[in-house]
């Protein structure tokens, strides 16, 4: 199979999301153009992708491209012959540069709360975007799964927030925080029903009635990832373990929360300071 066919054949598999097929498509065409999109698709091996690596490692006008950026082209390419010839004909190897731990850009408390207070003012728009940035912030949110809540995942009696199909496919349940109950609950009362048309049954709306996206949401928060590194960092001060952490993110390794583990030694090293007596 050219390799061509066999990158179609897989953007056009299900399971795959759109974000996802734009993306990879990108970087699989990019590569079949160096390859070759005729060859066969049976011949990338390890030297093939090392000599890859390194032409996307040379400068370019822009520019060397980013650590991330060659790591996620290659998992295009290796996701591909996954698909096409199965995974013990993915080349095995560690071929990307390493990329420089870059840790979380977490807004302290304070701004959290600026960055909500900033969002008053009058009419049904500004309490929805109160309700939708206090939420984010409260339960941990990507900004996806809080575009994508219907009106049945918030459960005011129980104080839960339940997160259906979060990234890598996970549904979970997080804890519904006091503000954001109680922001949530007035957007419901009094904006929703000037904003809502027929029956569509997303929680937050436009001003068309239909659900939000993401763009939305980072007109109002520049970087709304910020808020989800806030939940955890803040958690963490507080006393949170890394555990207890994982699964509020819905990370499915505990390596990627890890991140968050300099927060946790700094207030270690504060516990210590205060109760050793030779701190």
């Amino acid at each position: 199979m050219t390799f061509e066919a066999a990158t179609e054949r897989f953007l056009a598999a299900a399971g795959i999301s759109d974000g996802t097929r734009r993306v990879y498509g990108a970087d699989l065409r990019e590569f079949a153009r160096w390859f070759g999109a005729d060859s066969p698709v049976e011949d990338v091996d390890v030297r093939v992708l090392a000599d890859w690596v390194t032409e996307l490692g040379r400068a370019r006008p822009g520019g060397r491209l980013a650590p991330a950026t060659i790591g996620r082209k290659l998992t295009a390419v290796r996701s591909l012959i996954r698909y096409a010839l199965g995974p013990e004909r993915v080349p095995d190897g560690s071929f990307a540069p390493k990329r420089p731990r870059r840790l979380p850009d977490a807004p302290k408390q304070g701004e959290v709360e600026d960055i909500v207070d900033a969002l008053e003012g009058d009419g049904p728009l500004a309490l929805r975007n109160q309700a939708l940035v206090e939420l984010i912030y409260s339960a941990g949110l990507r900004s996806a799964e809080a575009v994508g809540l219907d009106l049945g995942d918030v459960d005011f009696e129980q104080e839960l927030v339940h997160v259906r199909l979060g990234k890598g496919g996970k549904d979970r349940v997080v804890p519904l925080g006091e503000e954001a109950a109680s922001l949530v609950a007035r957007y419901l009362r009094e904006s929703r029903p000037q904003l809502a048309r027929g029956t569509e049954n997303a929680l937050f709306l436009s001003t068309r009635g239909r659900r939000l996206d993401t763009s939305t949401l980072r007109r109002l928060v520049p970087h709304p990832h910020r808020l989800r590194h806030a939940f955890a960092t803040h958690l963490l001060e507080g006393g949170a373990d890394l555990r207890t952490i994982q699964e509020l993110l819905g990370h499915a390794s505990l390596s990627t929360t890890q991140m968050y583990s300099h927060v946790d030694a700094k207030r270690l090293r504060k516990v210590y300071d205060h109760s050793h007596p030779r701190s």
